[in-house]
């Protein structure tokens, strides 16, 4: 329903009366406003929001998303944003294999009142047949269910300053380069199970390292490390088994004075038992959910944490 504000207007003059009048200027309410597509201009208005409900403001990750995504909000009239959030695509351009979609928020003032199911079923639409995935938090869960989309699996949040042991690993790391590009694509598209190439690409240059595992066969494992706030993300983490996600992150970590935080599935119970005896702690849990498909596409044996839960 629309607001209404009553503006008084007099006039007045020798040998006549003075009238009032009433002029009604309609401002239509949250609910009612459009929709639109966000671009990097509204890089500061997303931090902005994001801090509105007290999330980091994180705008490297924003412009990163906003980048290699598709940003949807709703203008607030009074200024900065009432609600947005991304869909990252995988797979062929015309026709995706996979959304992912991330950085829901809707600023506090305009809470509860249908705004947050509103875009998302906008962009549910928008996908039209194309399979959705998305990292629910507890709050979050219950819209996410109430649109059709089913838990399939969970993912526990980590964070803290990595400890080493100061054991040699077997597994080879090194810095990745240039012409390591094509085997990271060929090995990220058979884990994940879908074509990622405009999100890879950027890794280079939104992270702060990025290393790959390898042996006598090529690479069989990679991970990188970006940074969020006073933290280093660690994301994507793929790799041929435990030992492999092992060596990365604490080849990552070597080279960072910075806490680290990443996002592991929970199936990999060795790998957070060893993260945490490392000195990282569990800070939180998130549901794993998807749309129209029963599970996620690729290998998850292979999958241990992903470049960010915003992305898939």
């Amino acid at each position: 329903m629309a607001k209404s504000t009553y503006v008084s207007s007099e006039t007045s003059g020798r040998g006549r009366h003075r009238s009032d009048s009433l002029t009604c200027v309609s401002t239509p309410s949250p609910a009612a406003l459009p929709i639109r597509r966000l671009t990097l201009r509204d890089l500061t208005a997303c931090a902005d929001l994001s801090e509105n409900r007290g999330w980091p403001r994180e705008e490297h990750k924003w412009g990163f998303l906003l980048t290699s995504g598709k940003g949807y909000g709703i203008d607030d009239p009074d200024g900065g944003l009432v609600a947005a959030c991304v869909v990252t695509e995988y797979g062929p351009q015309d026709r995706p294999d996979l959304g992912a979609i991330g950085m829901v928020l809707v600023a506090e003032r305009h809470a509860r009142q249908g705004i947050g199911r509103r875009l998302m079923r906008h962009v549910v639409s928008a996908m039209d047949t194309t399979p959705l995935t998305l990292h629910a938090t507890p709050n979050g869960r219950p819209l996410y269910e109430e649109l059709g989309f089913k838990v399939t699996g969970r993912a526990e949040m980590v964070l803290g300053r990595f400890a080493p042991d100061g054991s040699q690993s077997p597994v080879v790391t090194r810095a990745a380069t240039a012409e390591d590009l094509p085997g990271i694509l060929t090995l990220d598209e058979e884990v994940f199970g879908a074509d990622r190439t405009p999100l890879i690409t950027r890794l280079p240059a939104f992270a702060d390292q990025l290393r790959v595992a390898e042996d006598s066969d090529g690479i069989t494992g990679y991970a990188a490390a970006w940074p969020n706030m006073d933290t280093h993300v660690v994301g994507p983490l793929i790799a041929r088994d435990t030992e492999t996600a092992k060596a990365l992150v604490a080849s990552l970590a070597a080279q960072t004075d910075r806490p680290l935080r990443t996002d592991i599935d929970v199936r990999h119970e060795e790998l957070l038992t060893w993260v945490k005896q490392r000195g990282l702690a569990s800070i939180a849990f998130n549901s794993v959910m998807t749309y129209g498909i029963a599970e996620l596409p690729g290998d998850w044996s292979r999958r241990f944490a992903p470049l960010t839960v915003a992305a898939g």
